[in-house]
């Protein structure tokens, strides 16, 4: 098992910058980011994959977003530039132990985050 701890979610105008950051508890195969709007589902934002850190974006906000990690503190951070009233969301953290070869699904991932929100005011 793995315990996840997001951090870094707030409120932050539009066109405004945010870093969220997702604390493991033990190293894990992958890592990612999904989010979840009031009344939508939840969407894949971007993972990596921890050993070759392979990094996959979802297209909502790709260009405007930069996963990355760092090894020894078993953290993974997410970089969300340009946001839009769009943005607002729960943002979780998702990880995975076994290798996923669609690692953008989030019935792949079974250890989650409670997540944290992130308000773009327009």
């Amino acid at each position: 098992q793995v315990q996840l701890v997001e951090s870094g979610g707030g409120l932050v105008q539009a066109v405004g910058s945010l870093r969220l950051s997702c604390v493991a508890s033990r190293p894990t195969n992958t890592m990612a980011w999904f989010r979840q709007a009031p009344g939508k589902e939840r969407e894949f934002v971007a993972c990596i994959r921890w050993r070759e850190s392979t990094i996959y974006y979802g297209d909502s906000m790709k260009g405007r977003v930069t996963i990355s990690k760092n090894d020894a503190q078993n953290t993974v951070y997410l970089q969300m530039n340009s946001l839009k009233s769009e943005d607002t969301a729960v943002y979780y953290c998702a990880a995975a132990f076994a290798y996923l070869r669609v690692p953008t699904g989030e019935n792949e991932y079974r250890y989650w985050g409670q997540g944290t929100q992130v308000t773009v005011s327009s």
